[in-house]
């Protein structure tokens, strides 16, 4: 059952004062999803979307759009396709096309673009000792975390090319969580969609979704985002979560 942020789970001692942490160290790592949680490029694979929808003359709505957080590139063009077939290599220009508009708009994004909260908690994360990684299906995701200025932060990339099964199945994060070194009991995936969290749990991770609880509610943890995130209240957390499993 998914619990709601409330900052009302015991405090963890601070992250520079060791005494009393060890009990708090079962969990020793962060994966990230990257559109959602760390950035948001929605905006950029909307106005991607709907420009090659517009020449095929299909309708596309931000709301159609929604529907496609963490769904791989292919998945994402069918269901915009809404039933219209096409022959594979024609598919395969149509995703080209699209990922040709959304990487000029993604060559906008600068260090500004990343979300409230994320680089203070990587930062966190580093200064305690233990590693992030980031879990994301764009293909596009190294040039994206160049251009946010948080390649430093990470210990490890796995994107849409790095596994052929994406999300829901876990591959994307247990190939993360190898390159890391950990057991997936030993990480926690930070994910915006519903999709992405159903991936986490099939891999046996434990989870904080972003965003609204009615889209993630099988989450272990919901928060509205990373802004008021701190690394103590997270170990705590899932310290008291796993104790009363």
């Amino acid at each position: 059952m998914a619990v709601p942020f409330s900052g009302l789970y015991p405090k963890a001692p601070s992250i520079y004062a060791p005494i009393g942490w060890k009990h708090l160290m079962k969990i020793k790592a962060f994966i990230f999803d990257l559109d959602g949680v760390l950035t948001d490029t929605a905006e950029y694979h909307y106005r991607g979307w709907k420009r090659l929808a517009d020449e095929l003359d299909v309708a596309f709505t931000r709301e159609e759009n929604e529907a496609l957080r963490g769904i791989p590139r292919r998945e994402s063009l069918l269901l915009m396709l809404k039933g219209r077939t096409y022959p594979e290599e024609q598919l395969q220009q149509f995703m080209e096309r699209k990922n040709n508009y959304y990487l000029n708009f993604v060559r906008e994004i600068t260090a500004a673009d990343l979300l409230p909260g994320a680089r203070e908690l990587l930062n966190e994360i580093r200064a305690a000792g233990l590693k992030s990684g980031l879990g994301s299906a764009s293909k596009n995701a190294r040039e994206v975390i160049e251009r946010l200025g948080i390649s430093s932060l990470l210990d490890a990339v796995s994107d849409g090319s790095s596994v052929q099964r994406q999300k829901p199945a876990p591959d994307l994060f247990l190939h993360a969580a190898g390159q890391l070194g950990f057991a997936a009991q030993e990480c926690v995936v930070v994910e915006d969609a519903a999709a992405g969290i159903e991936s986490a749990r099939a891999g046996n991770f434990w989870t904080i979704g972003i965003g609204p609880a009615s889209r993630l509610a099988s989450a272990d943890l919901i928060l509205p985002n990373l802004k008021n995130a701190r690394l103590g209240d997270l170990l705590a957390f899932f310290d008291t979560f796993q104790a009363e499993r």
